[in-house]
């Protein structure tokens, strides 16, 4: 097994296929606030110039950017092809299409790397997020660290609230098998480190009020479309869900632009065993 990781030129498929639900698009249009509401997570990381750090769900890469100006080598990974290719084209050197989910399985999880970083991504890691944590421990060095800001409890609660009413009005008794997130509290994530290998260094949920580059319309668009796979065929259905869940949240509003109420949880972890 190799030490070192050759940057490659085009993005690769390491994982099978899957359906890519992400548009690249809408996430420049409706979500250019994520990365930029990044850096604290990066001067967390505080990267240094001889590391090899894993960018897990590094969506198109604009902070990938950021990591590879004051580091070794970023490998970024995501579960979507749109978005790695959009990461490769603004000139990530090594992108690679790889679900969270499967990295303990991956050649990635090789034990080589100094951190792993994620931003805004490992709540959309629902299916198994303790898996996601493993193959995270595999990736790194004994004392590697594993550096993050995900969506924490009651985070954006009023527009997820809003979603499960909106399919509960329209015969969706179940709405939770429709909502992609995993927005866990300091406890449960805390444990679910501490039992996969790691020392909890820090870990924090922190409430930040968001203003919105769109409206609540344009946000559920770009992030809550999974609530409308039983209306894919439907985009009038879909248009009157998303402008339902915007009319009752129309003290969210101040001065023409939109807010939701965001609840990080940011955490520092170190590779123990």
């Amino acid at each position: 097994m190799t030490n070192d990781i050759s940057p490659i030129s085009s993005p690769t498929i390491d994982n099978k296929e899957q359906d890519d639900t992400w548009s690249s698009q809408k996430y420049v249009k409706n979500a250019s606030f994520v990365p930029v509401l990044g850096a604290p997570v990066v001067k967390l990381l505080d990267p240094q110039a001889h590391e090899r750090i894993l960018d897990l769900g590094a969506g198109d890469g604009v902070l990938t950017i950021e990591l590879e100006k004051k580091c070794k080598s970023v490998v970024a990974i995501d579960s979507s092809s749109d978005m790695i290719r959009a990461a490769a084209i603004i000139g990530c050197q090594d992108a690679r299409v790889v679900d969270g989910h499967d990295l303990v399985d991956n050649a990635l999880a090789n034990g080589d790397f100094d951190a792993v970083f994620s931003n805004a991504a490992l709540h959309w890691m629902k299916k198994d997020p303790v898996r996601v944590i493993q193959g995270v421990n595999k990736s790194l060095k004994t004392g590697g660290r594993f550096v993050a800001e995900m969506g924490g409890h009651m985070n954006v609660a009023e527009v997820r609230g809003g979603l499960h009413a909106a399919l509960k009005k329209r015969g969706i008794n179940n709405p939770e098998q429709y909502d992609p997130w995993f927005f866990p509290g300091v406890n449960t994530y805390k444990r679910m480190l501490e039992e996969s290998g790691f020392r909890v260094d820090y870990i924090e949920l922190i409430p930040r009020l968001t203003p919105l580059s769109t409206d609540v319309a344009g946000w559920i668009d770009t992030f809550g479309f999974m609530f409308m796979k039983p209306f894919e065929n439907n985009e009038e259905e879909k248009k009157a869900i998303a402008q339902e869940v915007q009319n009752n949240l129309t003290f969210s509003q101040d001065e023409g632009v939109w807010h939701i109420m965001y609840v990080r949880l940011r955490f520092k972890a170190t590779k123990i065993n």
